[in-house]
C-alpha cells in the first residue's frame, strides 16, 4: 500500500480536526454547554437506542414544524381551533377564517386540554374529573366515543410514539399507557411533584423535564427507563407551568407564573441558567414558525411577550385592549395568527403575529384552557396542545 504524501496527509488531518471542531459547536446552544454528566454514559446508549426520533438538520429542532409544512395525513383536515371550557364541560370549534364558533358539544368533567395523538390522526380531549378522554376526529371535527382514563390533567406521547403518557395532576402520578388503545403499562409515583402538569423532551427524546406547579420544582424523568433521575429547585414560591426546548436543543424554558417569567434550564446538565421576567402570569410558551421567538402568555396581566431566541431577552411585548387572560393555544400553520384562550374571560383571541394587534376576540364557554390549533405542521405531536417535531 502506497501512503499518501506529507502535505496530503496534513490535509487529512486539518480536515479531521475541523470536523471536531464543528461537532463541538454543534453540541452547543443558547448559553446552553455540550452534554456532560446527565447524557446517557454508555456507548452503545448514546449510539443505538431505539427511542431517539430522526434528526431535523442542525438549525432547529422544530425545523419539520416549520411554516406550512404539513404531514401529508392532516392535509385534508379542515382547519379549527379547539377550544375546552373547563367550567361549563364543552368544547367549541371555531372556524379560523370566519371567527365562529361552528360547533359546540359537551364533554366530560373538567375538560383541561385538546391534545393531537403522535400519529396525528386523533384529538383527545383531557376530561379531568370526568376520568375520560373524548376523541376527536380531525377530518370532520366531530367527538366519538369517550375512553375511560383516570385523572388526565394533561396528555403527552413519547418521542418514539409507543406511550401516551398521563399527567394524573390529583393523584401525584405519571401513567405510562399504549398510545392507541390507552391501557395501562406503567405508574411512575412522583409524590415530591405536586401538580405534576407540563413538560418537554430533550432533543434526542431520552428525557422529559416535568414541571410540578406546587411544588416549586421540576423533576427529570428518563423517558425509556420511565424513572425519576433528578430534581430541580426552582426558588419558594414558584409556580412552574409550561415548558418548551429551544430550537437549538440547548436549553428548555419554564414558564413560571408567580414569578413572572421564565426559567432557562440547561437541556444537557439540567441546571438552571437564569431566569427572563416576561409579565404577570407567565404561563403558556410557543415557538413561532421560523423559530426565532417564543410567544410568552402573561395571563396575569393581559399580555404577550415575544422572547428572542438567539438573544434569551424579551424583544417586544403585547398588550390585549382592555385586559384580558391569554392563557394556552398554539400558532396557525402559515404563523401568521397567534391562538389563545382567554381563561377568565370566556373568550379566544386570534392576535396577529407580526404585529400583536388583536385580529378578532371569539365568545366561547366558560373556563376556556387548553386550546389546540390543529392541523399544525409537524410530523408526529408530543401532545399537549401540540408540540410538534
Amino acid at each position: 500500500m502506497v501512503s499518501a504524501p506529507p502535505s496530503r496527509r496534513r490535509a487529512l488531518l486539518w480536515a479531521c480536526l475541523l470536523a471536531v471542531a464543528a461537532a463541538m459547536v454543534v453540541g452547543c446552544d443558547e448559553g446552553g454547554d455540550p452534554p456532560r454528566s446527565e447524557a446517557p454514559r454508555s456507548t452503545t446508549e448514546a449510539t443505538s437506542r431505539s427511542d431517539v426520533p430522526a434528526r431535523h438538520g442542525r438549525t432547529s429542532v422544530y425545523a419539520a414544524a416549520g411554516r406550512g409544512r404539513l404531514s401529508p395525513v392532516v392535509r385534508g383536515f379542515r382547519p379549527l381551533i379547539y377550544v375546552p371550557n373547563s367550567d361549563s364541560a364543552t368544547v367549541d370549534e371555531i372556524d379560523p377564517r370566519t371567527y365562529e364558533v361552528v360547533r359546540h358539544f359537551p364533554v366530560g368533567a373538567l375538560p383541561q386540554h385538546v391534545v393531537p395523538s403522535y400519529d396525528l390522526k386523533t384529538l383527545w380531549v383531557t376530561n379531568d374529573l370526568g376520568n375520560s378522554l373524548t376523541p376527536i376526529d380531525p377530518r370532520t371535527g366531530r367527538p366519538g366515543k369517550p375512553v375511560p382514563v383516570i385523572d388526565p390533567y394533561n396528555l403527552y406521547f413519547t418521542p418514539d410514539g409507543r406511550f401516551a403518557v398521563v399527567m394524573a395532576e390529583r393523584l401525584r402520578r405519571i401513567d405510562f399507557r399504549d398510545a392507541h388503545t390507552m391501557k395501562l403499562r406503567h405508574t411512575l409515583s412522583v409524590p415530591n411533584c405536586a401538580g405534576v402538569n407540563h413538560a418537554d423532551y430533550t432533543a434526542g427524546g431520552r428525557y422529559m423535564l416535568v414541571s410540578c406547579e406546587f411544588a416549586s420544582r421540576m423533576i427529570v424523568v428518563d423517558v425509556r427507563r420511565q424513572r425519576v433521575v433528578k430534581t430541580i429547585s426552582l426558588r419558594a414560591g414558584a409556580k412552574p407551568q409550561d415548558v418548551k426546548l429551544s430550537p437549538k436543543g440547548g436549553l428548555f424554558y419554564v414558564a413560571d407564573m408567580v414569578s413572572g417569567g421564565v426559567w432557562k434550564v440547561d437541556a444537557h446538565s439540567f441546571r438552571k441558567r437564569g431566569f427572563v421576567p416576561t409579565g404577570r402570569g407567565a404561563h403558556g410558551l410557543y415557538p413561532s414558525r421560523d423559530s426565532r421567538f417564543l410567544y410568552v402568555s402573561n395571563r396575569d396581566e393581559g399580555s404577550i411577550s415575544v422572547l428572542s431566541f438567539a438573544t434569551g431577552k424579551v424583544d417586544r411585548k403585547w398588550r390585549l385592549p382592555g385586559g384580558g387572560s391569554p392563557d394556552m393555544g398554539g400558532v396557525s400553520a402559515d404563523g401568521r395568527v397567534l391562538w389563545l384562550s382567554g381563561r377568565y374571560h370566556a373568550a379566544v383571541y386570534a392576535i396577529d403575529t407580526r404585529t400583536g394587534r388583536l385580529i378578532r376576540q371569539i365568545p366561547v364557554g366558560s373556563g376556556p384552557h387548553g386550546l389546540s390549533v390543529y392541523p399544525q405542521p409537524g410530523r408526529y405531536s408530543l401532545g399537549h396542545t401540540g408540540v410538534f417535531r
